[in-house]
């Protein structure tokens, strides 16, 4: 990929081991301390392993539902080619991994039209085990809407590994609308697979990120970037303590529970203008004409003799400086996780050529989901992928 030159560099440690774990010396957060209810925690009024207590940050509100892109076919109908086609050559074209069939025993039958897209060699075929975990992690998550500037898709989907084994889905996002500026706030968020409970960590430090984002909008000045991740990385700490019984903050038992990477941003539609950090190997790319651009440091880069997966992730907290660019009315900016950004690579290849042709105009929301749990061997991560397309003005 080519690195995007209207984005200045960040000064940021090269390994995780220059990243001090965060110490929680002050009492942190802007509501004098108190941390973000636990993913796990049980809502009043709401039997425990329902959904996940309301996050406390400022409601997105005035955001619009973009009008439908697609009419559904008439009942009956074969299914439209555009879903299954990778915009390749006829002998690289994408195909349901097998024709459904019902048998004792076996996998449901399935509508061909919902049958995971596959990209090469497909993965093995079975019907994923659901996740052993005391808290409720759905298996996949999508949300989609739209303002007077930007349209946004985001789908988070457990990876076919995890399915196979029973363990939940590590990845995570938010992302809402600040409106009286306008601006869309995101955070990206995939857990350390080492970690017991990084998909807890991975929501808490997306909460946390979008939180401090937010109380600096409204607050009138420019975002306090180190903050944000201060505030993340006190979030895993604190929960940790209270998840695991610990008499006290311990920030190495939060680095074993809770470790999770993060982008986290905003984008203004003066511009508009996109600002980003990064904690960690999580990804962000430029879409233009069939080509994308990184914009974030990963571990994967085109020429490299070998694929790191070295990974400096929260509560470590790195110094942090903020990447601004501009984003072309024509381009589409994309968060996403290395499940995603692997299997993307430079963007040249099958993946890339696939999701240039989705991602060329938004689509709905669950099609968004179904597109990025696409069958390929070897890519079996969880993937987590957040789109956002200006709106052209009249």
């Amino acid at each position: 990929m080519v690195r995007e030159p209207g984005y200045r560099e960040p000064d940021r440690p090269s390994g995780h081991g220059d990243a001090p774990l965060y110490r929680p010396e002050r009492g942190p957060g802007r509501d004098g301390g108190r941390p973000e209810p636990s993913p796990d925690a049980d809502t009043p009024g709401q039997p425990r392993g329902g959904a996940h207590p309301v996050d406390r940050s400022p409601p997105a509100r005035g955001a619009a539902r973009p009008p439908a892109t697609d009419q559904r076919p008439p009942r009956g109908a074969p299914p439209r080619p555009e879903l299954y086609e990778a915009g390749c050559s006829p002998a690289g074209l994408a195909r349901p991994t097998r024709q459904p069939a019902d048998r004792a025993g076996g996998r449901p039958g399935r509508s061909p039209q919902w049958l995971p897209v596959v990209l090469g060699t497909p993965t093995a075929d079975f019907e994923p085990r659901p996740a052993e975990d005391q808290t409720y992690r759905p298996d996949t998550v999508t949300d989609g809407w739209s303002t007077r500037d930007f349209t946004v898709r985001a789908a988070s989907v457990r990876g076919y590994l995890h399915r196979h084994r029973g363990t939940p889905r590590q990845d995570d996002f938010a992302v809402v609308v600040h409106p009286p500026t306008g601006a869309v706030v995101f955070a990206v968020a995939d857990g350390v697979s080492a970690a017991r409970h990084s998909h807890l960590g991975a929501a808490l430090v997306c909460r946390a990120a979008v939180r401090e984002i937010l109380a600096d909008l409204a607050a009138g000045h420019p975002v306090d970037w180190q903050n944000v991740v201060q505030q993340a990385a006190w979030q895993l700490v604190e929960q940790t303590r209270t998840l695991l019984g610990l008499g006290e903050a311990d920030p190495a038992a939060a680095e074993e529970a809770m470790a999770s990477t993060l982008v986290a941003g905003m984008v203004l539609p003066d511009g508009p203008t996109v600002s980003l950090i990064q904690v960690g190997d999580t990804g962000a790319w430029v879409l233009r004409d069939g080509a994308y651009r990184s914009l974030l440091d990963g571990k994967l880069h085109t020429g490299d003799p070998v694929v790191s997966s070295a990974v400096t992730a929260l509560p470590r907290t790195p110094r942090v400086s903020p990447r601004r660019g501009p984003l072309g009315r024509d381009e589409v900016l994309l968060i996403g996780t290395d499940g995603f950004g692997d299997a993307l690579g430079d963007g040249a290849g099958q993946v890339g050529r696939y999701f240039a042709g989705r991602l060329a105009r938004p689509q709905p929301p669950v099609q968004f989901a179904y597109h990025l749990d696409f069958s390929r061997e070897t890519y079996d991560d969880d993937r987590t992928l957040l789109a956002i397309w200006p709106r052209t003005k009249a």
